[in-house]
């Protein structure tokens, strides 16, 4: 018998289908030896040795690895194809006596038979290079954390954190936000009207007021002085321009792609994305088969690179499907981003004979629509251009511009499939104008002067964020989603919708940590050192030397900003509940899992209370979007009510988790026990636990009651990243 281990259990079937009965396919569960949570962990004296120990909840299945390994002719490490995965294998070696040099280590892109078996086929040594790069970035995150977030919460309050990637993603949607508040709108004036051709043809046809870039219309004074030159007068067509344009497809799945398009297309919020798109990675249940069955290739990823079988294949079914017309004689490449890592492949289906709406209604309603996003996007990219007969005309009337485009489809191409673009980038542009020469002329039988104003940049979205940090270089796809996620658990930012705002916490972190840690919160600082991790990974370059020389800058911010003083405080907001214990009146405060009354008089009262009907939770109503209350029932025992009742009767037993159920896309809710956070469907059989650990008794010291209570946090956060 032969071991193999891989990472979570969702794969282990799969595996163990494709390698047959001569080989025992064990979970790893992720990682099993880690930084202590606790302490440091790093000595930063001694060339920054990290102090690895089993990680206390994985013991159990270290010790059942070793017991069957002693039954095992060999041992391969299956986990997965990133800087994660290379480490996982890397700490398991070392916690079986395994030498990892020895060519022991197995990687796929998909879980395919194909894939496995030729992994199995072709074991290497651990690759030095990816597991430095991973022990750089482990490092270099537990010191800005465990550094920082004391220093936060001294100067701020108890149980803040602070993280490398995680605070400038903060600093995007406070800047933003700043941004939007300081804004000053400038009025402008558009102008639209209806035009008509003098030749007695009944057709109409849209034109807008065209005005050079550098000119606006601002004020009614001067819009009314254009209507009276153009009322009554000749509308002549100067210059008319007919061709033939083409749209190309847009480049298969990246992580970063995919979640953007989930939201915006699908409305799935980043951690619905990426719990769903593991599953189709892993494998799913197949109504009325027996059996996960893996559905797309790897799903972190910065590289839209495509293997030449899978388009030689692509090739095959659209010839098959849509006709020669369809395909490009020579495969679509796309060009990776200037920092892609191109570790793996695009995202895309791993057969194209498993088609969408041959799994609808046979797989999760999330499962089957993302499913079909990826499917589509992938194929899609493939195919050939769509064509359209594309008219630009400009028409003048008294020294007056204006401009119309019409655009009629001739070839779907690859819009046959997927639609690059969203409704409001199609307005227009798929108008049919009627014939149109020069010199035609026209009458004007409507025109639409409107009164608008200058807006601020939209506030971001999980999507746009995600973007933005994809664009600046902040952090890599496998960071993404817990990056921003983290940002919400924290209360540092809110949801308004769609649309992320920064609390006043969130906002008195960011200008903490700016003025005592420039570099920390400088983007491109930080897309600088995600660089000097590639370094690592691709070059070689010595990891103890990136932390070398970040480490002594960083240190000196340390001692400096915990020397200084300043210190700022949230305004408390003041209640009429008195304190049964010593008659102060009882403040609003946010602990992790939403609002509660707190005596002032902290720590010399500890009294505390649930803000009950006044509380609203760190919850919206899935409903109609507002704040959800806890409510004590006539019996005593508490409930959850929309705040907008009567106009919206929502109430339920379970605090609403405001994310999807990634099996049946139903609303998620949350039950609180004393050591356990439990999220869960009630529609299906999804569930999930998320321990929860209480901070150890009493510390003499705020910092050391900040630091437990931010390894406790950090240790949920590193147990949340492992399961996505």
């Amino acid at each position: 018998m032969k071991l193999v281990l891989i990472e979570g259990p969702g794969k282990r079937d799969s595996v163990q289908h494709y390698l047959g009965n001569d080989y025992k396919v064990m979970p790893t569960f992720g990682h099993c030896r880690d930084l202590p949570v606790k302490t440091l962990g790093v000595d930063v004296k001694n060339n920054f040795a990290p102090e690895y120990v089993v990680v206390p909840d994985h013991k159990k299945y270290v010790d059942a690895i070793k017991k069957e390994m002693k039954n095992a002719e060999a041992v391969y490490f299956a986990s997965d194809p990133d800087r994660e995965g290379e480490a996982i294998a890397w700490h398991m070696c070392y916690l079986l006596g395994i030498d990892p040099s020895k060519a022991n280590r197995i990687t796929y892109n998909e879980i395919s038979e194909t894939s496995v078996n030729n992994a199995i086929n072709n074991p290497r040594p651990i690759d030095d290079k990816l597991v430095n790069a991973q022990q750089a970035r482990r490092i270099l995150d537990r010191l800005v954390g465990y550094k920082i977030s004391p220093i936060l919460c001294r100067k701020i309050q108890n149980k803040l954190s602070a993280g490398r990637v995680q605070s400038v993603t903060l600093r995007l949607v406070v800047d933003r936000e700043r941004e939007i508040e300081n804004f000053k709108p400038e009025e402008y004036w558009t102008l639209h009207i209806t035009l008509k051709k003098q030749d007695g043809s009944e057709e109409t046809f849209k034109a807008n007021l065209n005005l050079p870039k550098d000119k606006t219309v601002k004020s009614k004074e001067e819009m009314d002085k254009i209507i009276a030159d153009i009322d009554g007068g000749k509308f002549v067509a100067t210059n008319v321009k007919k061709s033939v344009t083409k749209s190309s497809p847009s480049a298969p799945f990246t992580t970063s792609t995919m979640q953007q398009e989930a939201l915006n297309k699908l409305g799935m919020n980043l951690k619905t994305t990426s719990a769903t798109a593991q599953v189709l990675y892993e494998g799913v249940e197949i109504a009325g088969r027996s059996g996960k069955v893996p559905l797309v290739t790897y799903i972190r990823t910065d590289s839209v690179r495509i293997a030449p079988e899978a388009q030689a294949k692509a090739k095959k079914y659209i010839t098959e499907k849509f006709g020669e017309k369809y395909i490009v004689e020579t495969p679509r490449n796309f060009k990776n981003k200037k920092d892609a890592q191109d570790a793996h492949e695009a995202i895309r289906p791993i057969s194209l004979d498993r088609r969408p709406e041959d799994l609808e209604g046979k797989i999760q309603k999330n499962e089957y629509r993302l499913y079909k996003l990826i499917y589509d996007r992938f194929l899609a990219s493939q195919m050939a251009d769509a064509n359209y007969d594309s008219l630009s005309v400009d028409i003048e009337c008294n020294g007056h511009k204006f401009k119309t485009t019409g655009r009629v489809m001739t070839f779907d191409g690859y819009t046959a499939v997927y639609n690059n673009q969203t409704a409001d980038e199609n307005d227009d542009k798929l108008t049919k104008l009627p014939k149109i020469e020069e010199n035609d002329t026209f009458d004007m039988i409507d025109k639409k002067p409107e009164q608008k104003w200058t807006k601020p940049p939209a506030r971001y979205t999980e999507a746009s964020l995600v973007k933005a940090m994809e664009e600046k270089g902040i952090g890599r796809p496998s960071t993404y989603t817990q990056s921003v996620t983290t940002l919400f658990t924290r209360n540092y930012v809110e949801r308004d919708g769609k649309a992320i705002i920064p609390t006043e916490l969130g906002k008195l972190v960011v200008d903490m940590l700016i003025k005592f840690f420039p570099d920390i919160m400088n983007i491109g600082f930080t897309a600088d050192m995600e660089d000097k991790l590639d370094d690592i990974e691709y070059e070689g370059k010595d990891w103890h030397t990136v932390l070398s020389e970040f480490y002594g800058d960083f240190e000196e911010s340390v001692k400096a900003a915990a020397k200084d003083g300043t210190k700022s405080k949230l305004p408390e907001e003041i209640t009429d509940e008195i304190c049964d214990k010593c008659g102060s009146h009882m403040v609003i405060r946010i602990g992790r899992f939403g609002k509660f009354l707190a005596c002032p008089n902290f720590p010399n009262c500890k009294n505390t209370k649930p803000l009950e009907e006044a509380m609203p939770l760190v919850a919206k109503c899935p409903v109609c979007g507002k704040a959800v209350k806890r409510l004590k029932s006539k019996k005593g025992k508490f409930f959850y009510g929309c705040e907008g009742y009567p106009d919206c009767s929502f109430m339920s037993w379970n605090i609403p988790a405001n994310e999807k159920c990634p099996q049946c896309g139903e609303e998620l809710f949350v039950k609180l026990y004393k050591n356990l956070k439990v999220v869960s469907c009630e529609k299906c059989d999804y569930s999930r636990r998320e321990k929860i650990e209480k901070a150890q008794a009493e510390e003499t010291s705020a910092e050391n009651e900040a630091v437990n209570e931010i390894d406790i946090l950090n240790q949920l956060d590193e147990q949340n990243e492992q399961k996505s």
